[in-house]
């Protein structure tokens, strides 16, 4: 063994010492054995999902894993933003500060989208070059296939249907070439008479040729031009049969230009999609925040979610409670109770957003979560209260979901928007200990079904929130 790879083994060995010390021991197993034993391709934009259902982990364990594992420089963390046609990745970046807030072309679909954190923006971690070299680490280096597989398309497309990547290409791709930085191609083909697209992954620039008509036996010339330049996705009509197509490559990079089949094999193969760990489940991970506080998003930038569940909680009458037992006693109770809401957040896979004063704001991904998290917020004040022998700590709660911006404010990460004053305006409503919900909350499959097995029913309100024009419903949970 190179004294280099030793040094850098038993750096490595040493990073998941302390990763033992700080995240779930079954979770670092499965990462440690990862690392040692999986092939390349394993190893490159991991699905956090996939890997905790295949290693039988609770979510939040193997991403607490692997974010601690990111801070130790184990791995590196990218928030790619994948299209939602074809699932293709359209950027990757190695922080939320550099993705930005207007549209993304596709040239595969041609077309453009504004990226939203809950749809389109996927976080994965791929091993540190320090601790394995694999072949993603120089993406010129892979195949056509591989190119595809591991840089392309992320890990959205579900590619687990038995065959090969390179079965399922040849299934849609008529022809392919790598073409080096200036160099030029030609290719004489016939063409079917489908629709058919010269796309090139790397630059990402597409050529619709849209094939019609009675077959020619004259042959049809066609040149396509590689360049760093993006411009819209053209389409040229054209008649089945022979087709001379030449291929320059005017970029500073390899380029993989190839003919693809718009046939029903690549619609099913772009159809079969499968869960990942978006933007939005991992800022609103309390782990995620604790760890990377500083390193979410600039001070200007504003970045959609489509849907995100808000908690407030606040106490009753906490200015009575430091005048009846005193500053230092009420101080001690307070405290307990923010470590209280800060387990059951955390329990729940929500975070905690800020606190002001006596108040909490809180993030859940669902409307599930954050009801299974305040209805266990109320039952724990009531511990808390019963070990103390006397209800001092009365907790108030409102919760709302609804789309928001995820915005920089006093240098940590925050949610701005119509959602947010709605569910501060709801928890202003509540009275001691009850819970107040909106219509997007009771009205979820899943908390309708939450509420019924605890026999709890909501009763609604016709009520008056400031900066609402009409009376809005909200309904109380007993």
């Amino acid at each position: 063994m190179a004294p280099a790879d030793a040094y850098f083994m038993s750096e490595s060995e040493a990073r998941f010492q302390v990763l033992r010390q700080s995240a779930d021991t079954a979770a670092v197993a499965a990462l440690e054995a990862l690392v040692a034993q999986a092939p390349d391709s394993a190893l490159n934009r991991i699905n956090v999902i996939d890997f905790a259902h295949q290693h039988d982990l609770p979510l939040d364990s193997a991403l607490g894993a692997f974010l601690h594992a990111t801070r130790l420089g184990l791995f590196e963390m990218s928030w790619n933003i994948l299209c939602p046609g074809c699932g293709g990745v359209l950027n990757s970046n190695a922080t939320l500060k550099t993705v930005h807030q207007s549209d993304y072309a596709c040239a595969l679909c041609a077309a453009g989208y504004e990226p939203t954190l809950d749809e389109m923006v996927e976080v994965a971690f791929t091993v540190s070059p320090r601790v394995r070299k694999i072949a993603a680490h120089s993406p010129d280096t892979l195949s056509m296939w591989d190119y595809m597989r591991q840089i392309f398309w992320s890990s959205g497309i579900d590619f687990s249907d038995g065959k090969t990547i390179q079965d399922t290409m040849h299934d849609v791709v008529i022809d392919w070439v790598e073409l080096a930085p200036g160099e030029k191609a030609t290719m004489s083909l016939q063409l079917p008479a489908e629709f058919v697209i010269v796309f090139e992954p790397v630059t990402h620039s597409a050529q619709f040729l849209d094939v019609q008509g009675e077959p020619t036996r004259e042959r049809q010339e066609l040149a396509v031009v590689f360049n760093r330049v993006r411009a819209p996705t053209g389409t040229q009509t054209m008649r089945p049969g022979p087709l001379r197509l030449t291929l320059e490559n005017r970029s500073d990079t390899r380029v993989l230009p190839a003919l693809f089949r718009a046939n029903h094999s690549l619609h099913g193969m772009l159809g079969r999609r499968k869960r990942f760990l978006t933007a939005k489940r991992l800022l609103t991970n309390q782990t995620f925040r604790d760890l990377f506080r500083a390193d979410t998003l600039d001070i200007d930038q504003r970045l959609k979610i489509t849907s995100l569940t808000f908690v407030f909680t606040d106490l009753k009458a906490s200015t009575e409670l430091y005048e009846r037992v005193g500053d230092l006693a009420a101080y001690d109770l307070v405290k307990a109770h923010f470590g209280v809401l800060n387990e059951v957040v955390a329990a729940e896979s929500g975070a905690v957003v800020k606190t002001i004063g006596d108040a909490v704001m809180a993030s859940f991904p669902s409307p599930e979560r954050g009801i299974a998290a305040v209805l266990r917020m109320r039952e724990a004040m009531k511990t808390l209260n019963a070990s103390h022998d006397r209800e001092d700590l009365l907790l108030k709660i409102g919760i709302h979901e609804g789309p928001c911006l995820a915005v920089t404010l006093n240098d940590r990460l925050d949610y701005f928007g119509q959602t947010v004053n709605i569910a501060s305006r709801v928890q202003g409503l509540a009275l001691s200990q009850s819970i107040f919900a909106t219509e997007p909350i009771v009205g979820h499959p899943e908390v309708a079904q939450m509420l019924a097995a605890a026999g709890l029913i909501p009763v609604p309100r016709r009520c008056s929130l400031r900066g609402i024009s009409e009376d809005f419903t909200v309904y109380e949970i007993p």
